[in-house]
């Protein structure tokens, strides 16, 4: 199984979302779960990962299952100088074999080891990176993923159910 995940902040704290699905072509979820997370910290430049970590772990303590492959919103990799992504902090919180997949829609100056991809009828490209699994194999499947937008049906899904 594979999921996908986002958080939307609202006030001090946040709500996160777990898609859940079996096949990168899946139109629908398996399942869906939330998770409130009373106070955030602040975001601070060049140290996102603080406040969305926390997020994305508490809603796959809720999941209460290990996932093949985890997609986010976000770059897995930066620059050796800019620190780690928010997928590489991801990717190394993990205790079970897991891949992160980074989807972003805007590019990063910091990013590293990306491959950009273009969906739909759109210009604007998606920025895909990866951990635990070969960058090309993630991108080539979510160019495969649902939908005929840029953004893939379930990523849009897991967007509006952090927005609630």
């Amino acid at each position: 199984m594979k999921a996908v995940l986002d958080v939307h902040y609202r006030g001090g704290g946040a709500m996160a979302a777990c898609v859940a699905f079996d096949s990168w072509q899946d139109s629908l979820p398996a399942e869906i779960i939330r998770a409130a997370v009373p106070p955030v910290p602040h975001y601070r430049a060049g140290r996102f990962y603080e406040r969305e970590l926390p997020c994305l772990l508490a809603v796959l303590q809720s999941a209460a299952r290990e996932f093949e492959i985890i997609v986010i919103d976000g770059y897995v990799h930066l620059r050796a100088d800019a620190g780690k992504g928010l997928g590489a902090h991801l990717y190394e919180s993990l205790s079970c074999a897991t891949a992160v997949v980074g989807v972003a829609k805007k590019p990063l100056k910091v990013a590293d080891r990306f491959v950009t991809i273009n969906r739909g009828r759109g210009s604007k490209p998606l920025f895909v990176s990866a951990a635990g699994c070969p960058v090309d194999y993630a991108a080539q499947s979510v160019s495969g993923m649902h939908g005929p937008y840029r953004i893939p049906t379930l990523l849009r899904i897991a967007d509006q159910q952090a927005r609630g």
